[in-house]
């Protein structure tokens, strides 16, 4: 079950954390990855951790944000049966001290960059006759998160963007899901812990941890499981939903 041999797969911010996951396993279920990072030497060592294993990738630097760039992209790889918007930034600060420029950096890179890779795919999967788009959204798409305005602006248009997908391509066969994680542990929660709460990281990844009712943070191979379900042929039924994973956060957190 839930194989990808044949399957041709584009992950965004593929070099680490989430986006590693996921390219590591779809990998190992069979796809061609393409891994589309501005990183690429976190990219290139997920590539070589695919090849050791057997397994297909190719990494490609790209900045998302850049549409002629993105289009340009996609049609060199051309046929894509699998689409993970997952790249993403992050930001702290109310409304009243997000600064403009900080906003649409987020804004550029969260909403648009996921909009131009949807842009640049539907053409190929609609002449491929289907084609599977996942979009990482967050919890901070259903629920308040302190001192989250932009991020969580960013994660509400991208949940919206997947159901607005899923509804007008129904007839292609192409299906659209979004994913919502809670506080997941990687690296870039270690740098963002380090970054906006010198000496307090031990507390403040306590306190994270447990926010999830479920007592910690999700692993990103937790993540990838669910990703690769919602890609495969095992959930073809499956579209215009969006899927918290998230230890209990959104309901049990009272």
């Amino acid at each position: 079950m839930f194989k990808l041999d044949n399957k041709t797969a584009v992950v965004t911010g593929g070099g680490s954390g989430i986006g590693k996951a996921i390219s590591l396993l779809f990998a190992v279920q069979g796809a061609h990855v393409h891994i589309l990072d501005v990183d690429q030497i976190g990219a290139g060592l997920t590539a070589a951790e695919i090849t050791e294993r057997g397994g297909k990738a190719t990494t490609h630097f790209c900045d998302v944000s850049k549409q002629a760039e993105v289009v340009e992209l996609f049609k060199s790889i051309g046929t894509v049966n699998i689409l993970i918007n997952n790249a993403g930034i992050a930001h702290v600060g109310k409304a009243t001290v997000t600064a403009e420029a900080d906003f649409d950096r987020v804004m550029n890179v969260n909403v648009k960059g996921a909009y131009n890779c949807i842009y640049a795919v539907l053409p190929l999967m609609i002449e491929n006759k289907g084609g599977v788009i996942l979009n990482t959204a967050s919890i901070a798409a259903h629920v308040g998160i302190a001192d989250r305005f932009a991020y969580s602006t960013s994660k509400g248009a991208i949940y919206a963007m997947s159901m607005s997908v899923a509804k007008d391509y129904l007839n292609e066969n192409i299906r659209c899901n979004s994913i919502s994680p809670a506080r997941v542990h990687t690296p870039f929660v270690d740098g963002f812990i380090a970054k906006n709460y010198p000496g307090k990281e031990a507390e403040i990844f306590e306190k994270l941890s447990k926010s999830q009712p479920i007592g910690r943070m999700g692993q990103t191979t937790e993540i990838a499981s669910l990703a690769l379900f919602l890609c495969s042929d095992e959930a073809a039924f499956i579209t215009g939903c969006d899927y918290p994973i998230d230890g209990g956060f959104v309901h049990l957190n009272n």
